[in-house]
Formats: structure tokens, sequence, C-alpha cells
């Protein structure tokens, strides 16, 4: 499949190799040259201009949010200026829900396709191709992308032919593993200041209830204090819980742990640790109960 792929960051970079790996022609651009002359060393073909990203059938964007996006996209050589009709943008960045259905809106009237596809999974699961795809679309523009969605993930679910529907459903997913990240970091404050080894605790938690991955994961991030390198921003959870929030606003469904995650986000980006990974929130709970630092890595 002849793909064009804009965005090699963390989550980018793996899944771009993944599908230079299985055999689909790729072309690769990102702001920072040099990482999409990395993948070049693996077969990529680096783009020097958005435009020369969307030469194919389909161009998959993977980037921070909602304004990246919106650059790539509505800019003057952007996607919508340069893909050809009947091709499709993937669009696989954890966005807000409005502008996922400014794109369906603004690429139906240029004769493109669009679907939303954005992926769970950390950085390490993407570069196994492990990461698990939600998407949502027309199923006759969804169909012929299953070998692309295949070679990133272990597994797709399709939840509506409306693509905002996949967006809500990843803000939502995030919203959880935030909560997560807080309730665990409470916990460990209380049975560490008790005395109880931390990574003890984990491991107790995660052998009896509590065995899902985002236990475990961040269980043990949590535990051994691991914020860096980042994973995931704590800069990019303040977006995410903020377009949680705005989703709820819209739909008129009250989220109150999500204003308290908020603040939780908010407190460590205002003391300057924004560039920690989002489980550092729950080091908070630590320094409130006055045994360890908001930022200990």
């Amino acid at each position: 499949m002849e793909i064009g792929f804009i965005g090699l960051g963390n989550m980018g970079r793996g899944m771009a190799a993944n599908l230079v790996k299985a055999g689909h022609h790729v072309t690769v651009y990102n702001r920072t040259a040099a990482k999409a002359e990395a993948l070049a060393q693996q077969g990529a073909i680096p783009a020097h201009t958005v435009a020369d990203a969307c030469r194919g059938q389909a161009v998959v964007t993977m980037l921070a949010g909602d304004e990246a996006v919106e650059e790539v996209t509505y800019g003057e050589h952007g996607i919508l200026a340069s893909l050809a009709a009947g091709a499709t943008h993937v669009s696989s960045s954890t966005i807000s829900v409005g502008l996922s259905k400014r794109l369906a809106a603004a690429h139906t009237s240029a004769g493109q396709h669009y679907v939303a596809a954005p992926v769970f999974g950390r950085p390490e699961a993407a570069a196994g191709a492990k990461l698990f795809v939600v998407a949502a679309g027309e199923p006759q523009t969804l169909d012929p992308l299953t070998p692309l969605f295949d070679t990133i993930g272990q597994r797709t679910f399709v939840v509506s032919e409306q693509p905002h529907t996949a967006n809500l459903v990843k803000l939502s997913g995030n919203f959880l593993i935030a909560s997560v990240i807080e309730s665990l970091g409470e916990a460990i404050a209380l049975v560490g200041k008790g005395g109880v080894d931390p990574l003890h605790y984990v491991d107790i938690l995660t052998s009896t209830l509590f065995s899902a991955p985002a236990y475990q994961t961040y269980g043990g991030l949590i535990a051994r204090k691991e914020f860096e390198p980042a994973g995931f921003a704590a800069t990019l959870g303040l977006k995410d819980i903020k377009l949680a929030l705005a989703a709820g606003d819209e739909l008129r469904v009250p989220l109150p742990l999500g204003s308290l995650l908020r603040d939780r986000f908010l407190t460590l980006v205002a003391n300057g640790h924004g560039d920690l990974d989002w489980s550092a929130i729950a080091a908070l709970a630590g320094r409130d109960a006055g045994s360890g630092s908001d930022h200990s890595a």
C-alpha cells in the first residue's frame, strides 16, 4: 500500500517503522528532518514537505494534538490541498471530538475520505506492533485499511461510522488511565508511609485484584519513581483531560474526577515538570503526605 506518515514522535516512529517492515511503500514527514532520515535507513522515503507525504492512497497523522493536526491539514500545502480525490486521511492523533467532526466535513467537501484511528498503548507497544486501534468511519473506507491496522496493532475495534466517536472513546480511555494513575499514587502513598515497600505492594495488587496492563505498567513506574524519559508527557496528559472535559461539557456529562485530574496535571506542569511522564502526577500524593517530592525520578 502507498502510505504517507506524518509525525515521528515516540509513537509515530514505531508505527511507521512497522509499516515499512511489512512491505508497505511509506513516505515519512516530520518537522525535525533527522527523525525522517533515521527511518529512511530502514527503507522509508523521507518527505521534505507535508504535500510530499500525500501522494499515496492514504496518509496517517500521529501528532501531539489539535494545533499540530490543524497545521498539517489546513495549511496552504497541507493534507486537504495535497491529498488526491478518493484518498484517505487516517488520523491516529488524540484530538478533540470537535476537530474530528470538522476534519470529516472538510475531507468530504474535498472529495477525500477521513477516518479516525487513535490507538491505545505506550511507545514500546508501538514499536512492537502491539497497539490497540480504535477505528471509526464508513465501512467502504475502513475495509481497505485493514492491512494497515493489522500491521501496527494486535487488534482493531471498529466503533462507529462516525469518525469522531473513535476520538471520544480514546479520550474516555485516557481519562480512565489517568484515574488509575491518581488512585495508585494515593494508595502507594498511604501504604508507603505505613512502612510497606511500594514494589512489593504493587506486586500484591497486580497479582490479585488488579492484573490489568494499566495497573501493571503504571504501578511499576510509580513504585520505582521512573518518570523519565517520558513515554507520554504530563503536558499531553493535561491536554487530554481538558479534551475529555470539553467532550463532557458538549454532551452534558459531569466528570468530577476529570476536574481533579486536570488540577493534578496543572500542578505538575506549573511546577516545571510537564516533561515528565504523565504517571508523575502519582508522586503528588506522596508529596501531599509529606513522604516524597513531586518530581522524584
